[in-house]
């Protein structure tokens, strides 16, 4: 493999084409798409500041890298990559991609970050500011997540979460095939509009969660008191643990809680309005 060392390239497309390649201690510099249409590179403790500076480039590994502000838009068309131990200030990474891997990455601006990503493995990540990540992604890994941006997990398809802790808004709507373990899901509007969603041991806060959803289960989940008008119109097998503020029309299925605050069940529930709902600590 070529080494390239100790560096700087600015400008148009300075490393174009290359192949087999590992940079260390290289700097991309102002300009334009500087590593782009290459295969078999790896990168250490590089530092990207100039515009799209990762295009088309397979079979990838980063480590120890960072990527100024000005770098937006920096990694797209990119398949087999894998990045560790990198710090990230741009918006808008990773974008019509297959085969991602994360781990021990820190995003300062997540804005619109993962777009149409197949096969991604995330560990250990945080993600801070921005909108929408995890958009349209689909066969979806992730291990030990901290987020706090908004709109996470919209239109996405076979996702799995574990130790997650997310304070957002309106996360994982339309989406397909969803298992959460061991989480905090902490924001508005929780999985509307979602099929197939399964929560485990998790803690949820925020308004109005897990609505319009069909086959939905929880399993030794718990609510913040907060949490209100809870699974109107889904299709829900619930245990929970502790007390639920108040429910409001579940479509059809079986709820289990220690308590509840109040139910409503009014003319506009749909059918087939058979869900039973069991208070354990009034029988």
């Amino acid at each position: 493999m070529k080494l390239i060392k100790d560096k700087q390239f600015g400008g148009e497309r300075p490393l174009f084409g290359i192949k087999d390649t590992r940079l260390e201690n290289v700097t991309i510099t102002e300009g334009e798409s500087g590593i782009k249409c290459c295969e078999n590179i790896e990168a250490d403790r590089c530092r990207f500041i100039g515009k799209y500076p990762w295009w088309h480039v397979d079979n990838s590994l980063l480590t120890n890298c960072f990527f100024e502000t000005g770098s937006r838009s920096a990694i797209w068309y990119s398949n087999n990559m894998t990045m560790k131990d990198c710090i990230i200030d741009a918006p808008k990474l990773f974008r019509e991609m297959d085969g991602l891997t994360l781990e021990n990455v820190k995003f300062n601006d997540a804005d619109e970050t993962f777009w149409r990503v197949k096969n991604l493995r995330v560990k250990n990540v945080e993600l801070h500011e921005g909108t929408y990540p995890f958009f349209f992604c689909e066969n979806v890994y992730v291990e030990e997540l901290k987020a706090e941006s908004k709109y996470l997990f919209q239109y996405c398809k076979d996702v799995e979460v574990h130790h997650a802790h997310i304070v957002t808004k309106d996360s994982f709507w339309e989406c397909e095939n969803v298992t959460i373990y061991d989480s905090v899901l902490d924001g508005e509007y929780l999985a509307w509009h979602s099929d197939n969603v399964r929560l485990v041991r998790c803690h949820i806060a925020g308004e109005q969660p897990l609505c319009y959803v069909k086959n939905l289960v929880l399993e030794d989940c718990t609510f913040d008191a907060a949490c209100d008008r809870i699974f109107e119109d889904s299709d829900v097998d619930a245990r929970i643990i502790g007390s639920l503020t108040h429910i409001k029309n579940p479509r059809s299925g079986r709820i289990e809680v220690d308590r509840i605050g109040s139910i409503t069940i009014d003319e506009h529930i749909k059918q087939p309005a058979n869900c039973q709902i069991v208070e354990r600590l009034s029988q």
